[in-house]
């Protein structure tokens, strides 16, 4: 089967962009990898999939595949490319787009600067809706958050660690480090990913305040590992750390791939709005086999 895509990136997270509104093309959580795969596919962090509308008052759906082939609730770089996509193909005309997700309703906006503005939505910190089992485990309290200690593996032999756990529609756990170009992504990463207290697994990031409106940011993505962006990660630890007093409301965060700006009043009641960059890389057609395990 040949199918049309577009190659796209945000600051650095990059992604194969399919459009399935004229229908559905039904493909297999391992062609999904197969997409994404750097050698033998197109290469991505994540598929993104363009659908129409799916109810009245929305103006697509959205529809996101990890590398792995999983499907997950939500992408924010993705989010913005989404929204430049559907703009430049001329599938819409508006600045603004009401587009579903599989955790709900985002709003992505196109800036005159050319970058997209998302509103991601409210972040969730209740333990049980991100979701995280908390039974047995004292938090460390810090400003109106918590810092929840996590042991790194199951013997009790290792490390423990002091993360933030949220939602942005995908979990998060977030953790302080005093440079991230010495934190142990690599290692912890996977550890904290499969975690048995996430029974969703979990996006891990790790977070160093530069000052109180610049931080850096890495992030351990599910399905994916390390990407240079995570846009709904930078959300989360944006938001964790207003929440625990250590950031003003708006923030800049230096990630490998880019920048990108984070606002939050801090009312759990208000919505995160994360602006960055959405590019065209290049578009082409490949040949995906019918058969693959």
């Amino acid at each position: 089967m040949q199918i049309r895509f577009t190659k796209m990136q945000g600051a650095g997270n990059d992604f194969v962009v399919l459009d399935e509104t004229d229908g559905q093309l039904g493909l297999t959580a391992a062609q999904y990898r197969f997409l994404a795969d750097r050698h033998f596919g197109v290469g991505a962090d994540q598929i993104l999939t363009v659908r129409p509308s799916p109810a009245q008052g929305i103006d697509f759906e959205y529809v996101i595949h990890n590398a792995d082939g999983g499907e997950v609730e939500q992408c924010g770089n993705g989010a913005r490319c989404f929204a430049r996509f559907v703009r430049d193909k001329g599938l819409t005309a508006s600045d603004t787009i009401r587009v579903q997700t599989k955790s709900g309703v985002i709003a992505p906006r196109l800036t005159p600067d050319g970058r997209v503005t998302v509103d991601m939505g409210r972040p969730v910190f209740d333990p049980a809706r991100v979701p995280f089992e908390s039974a047995g485990l004292e938090p460390v309290q810090q400003g109106l958050g918590q810092k929840w200690p996590l042991l790194l593996d199951s013997n009790g032999s290792g490390a423990t660690v002091l993360v933030v756990v949220a939602s942005m529609g995908n979990p998060h756990a977030m953790q302080l480090v005093d440079n991230v170009d010495t934190a142990p992504v690599a290692s912890t990463g996977p550890l904290i990913e499969s975690h048995p207290r996430f029974p969703q697994r979990v996006n891990a990031a790790y977070m160093q305040i530069v000052d109180r409106g610049h931080v850096r940011l890495r992030v351990y993505e599910r399905g994916s590992g390390e990407t240079l962006a995570c846009g709904s990660g930078a959300c989360a630890a944006v938001a964790s750390g207003i929440r625990l007093g250590l950031l003003d409301t708006t923030a800049h965060v230096d990630t490998r791939g880019g920048r990108l700006t984070i606002a939050w009043s801090g009312n759990e009641a208000d919505s995160v709005f994360m602006t960055g960059p959405a590019t065209t890389v290049f578009e082409g057609q490949i040949d995906l086999p019918d058969s693959l395990s």
